[in-house]
């Protein structure tokens, strides 16, 4: 309803128009865009770690599948083996031709359990990658979490510097602004 002669202003617009009115000073112009610049960088780093997390989890779920599927080969590798048990026990207690069918049967499943065997050890280190990975991402999460909470330091000191106007305060910004540029550089080298 400006129109019709009644404004309200939220004190951030009535600090920006005083700024603008009055020409502003160079402190809080500076102190201002740094805020700005930390926000973006900040952003950037909260997205990295969300994908660095997504990521971790998506590789423990591929883990998980790997792990199931290995143990359902464990299984049938168990089953074959029982049922290699009971032939060599027909051979044991059988004579003549069905003696020799068992033989047969006792050596077709040591084939059939080799096979088997590689499979659920093949699978079983597909897990051990899968997991490796989700472990890596998960690394690389932190080191995007660290980040991103010392660049929100650093945005919440500036906001306390520009409020005090103690141009000494800048430093802590520049600080937590610099420890937190390290851990995202850490983050994007994949330490």
């Amino acid at each position: 309803m400006s129109g019709h002669g009644f404004h309200v202003h939220g004190p951030h617009d009535h600090e920006l128009e005083h700024a603008t009115q009055h020409g502003g000073d160079g402190f809080t112009s500076r102190v201002a865009v740094l805020t700005a610049v930390l926000s973006t960088v900040g952003a950037i780093f909260g997205f990295l770690g969300g994908h660095a997390q997504n990521a971790a989890l998506m590789y423990k779920n591929e883990a998980a599948i790997q792990k199931t599927s290995a143990s359902n080969s464990w299984n049938y590798y168990q089953g074959k083996s029982n049922k290699q048990n009971l032939a060599e026990l027909a051979v044991t207690l059988t004579s003549g031709a069905d003696k020799e069918a068992y033989k047969q049967a006792v050596e077709r499943y040591k084939q059939e359990k080799e096979a088997i065997k590689k499979e659920a050890e093949a699978l079983e280190e597909k897990a051990r990658e899968a997991d490796h990975l989700s472990e890596h991402e998960m690394h690389l999460h932190e080191r995007w979490a660290m980040a991103t909470t010392l660049l929100q330091i650093a945005i919440g000191l500036s906001a306390i510097t520009l409020l005090s106007r103690k141009k000494w305060m800048l430093w802590s910004v520049y600080v937590a602004s610099g420890l937190g540029l390290i851990a995202g550089a850490v983050g994007a080298l994949g330490a």
